[in-house]
């Protein structure tokens, strides 16, 4: 059980709510190895998680809600600043639509190899490559997290998942889906291929095969680039096929989150 320390504010100048001041400093944030949750539902995950949780910032309407979990937290003293929603709206860069925030430490992620070591089989691994939009890698994060991706891969042309707005994307399902960040996702898929773990590229180009004709009841891993631009010829080599969904002539591509949800429900509905 958190003793909690409420703590009234009538400004947020107090060197303490430094961090929620920088939401836009994506930077300070990853250096400081902390993530902003800034929704009152991100916030219920993350209160019910392993992330060790640095404080909260809330309108004394959202203390009376949360009060029950932030207590139950194993935090031994845990701060609780509490302002009134015209206080928090002072947060510039930021509209504040809830009047709820809290930041958390990031938690040490597992390497790639020890999460291969310990996931059932038949594996299913998503990956991704240049997703420079913070909201479409958290939704991609969301979308593995509904349909039980072993572990996402998030290539080095990636930004990070640990963004508020890839948090906020996720709905704070990046406190349980397990993700790997790799510098050399090329290498890495290589390294699953040399397992027998089959990867197919989500690559909508002639030859590509039709989604719905490939066998993804074994073990798999979907790979997943921005729309526009697509896979680098790197990942492409290191791929075993190319996949594309159906679609009509005049449509060439899917916003990355909507393709993520589309080829992991085929690859689910295969397994039953």
């Amino acid at each position: 059980m958190a003793t909690l320390h409420i703590k009234p504010v009538q400004a947020l100048d107090a060197p303490e709510l430094a961090l929620y001041l920088t939401l836009r400093r994506l930077d300070e944030h990853e250096r400081a190895g902390v993530l902003v949750a800034a929704n009152a539902k991100v916030i219920k995950r993350l209160l019910a998680s392993r992330f060790t949780v640095v404080s909260a910032l809330l309108t004394p309407a959202w203390l009376e809600k949360l009060e029950p979990q932030l207590r139950a937290r194993p935090e031994v003293e845990l701060p609780v600043y509490v302002a009134e929603q015209k206080v928090l709206e002072t947060i510039t860069g930021y509209t504040l639509h809830q009047g709820a925030l809290a930041v958390a430490k990031i938690a040490p992620q597992a390497d790639f190899e020890t999460l291969l070591e310990n996931v059932s089989h038949p594996l299913l691994l998503a990956a991704v490559e240049g997703i420079a939009s913070a909201e479409n890698l958290g939704a991609v994060v969301r979308t593995c997290a509904a349909f039980g991706v072993h572990f996402l891969i998030v290539g080095e042309t990636c930004g990070s998942p640990f963004q508020r707005r890839a948090v906020s994307g996720s709905m704070g399902t990046i406190f349980e889906q397990p993700v790997v960040r790799v510098d050399n996702l090329a290498e890495k898929l290589s390294a699953l291929r040399a397992r027998g773990v089959r990867c197919l590229a989500a690559h909508p180009r002639p030859g590509a095969k039709k989604l719905a004709a490939v066998d993804l009841r074994g073990d798999c891993c979907l790979v997943f680039g921005a729309e526009g631009p697509g896979l680098t010829a790197p990942v492409l080599a290191a791929c075993d096929d190319m996949v594309e969904i159906p679609m009509p002539s005049h449509m060439n591509s899917l916003n990355v989150a909507v393709a993520t949800g589309v080829f992991l429900y085929e690859a689910t509905r295969q397994r039953g």
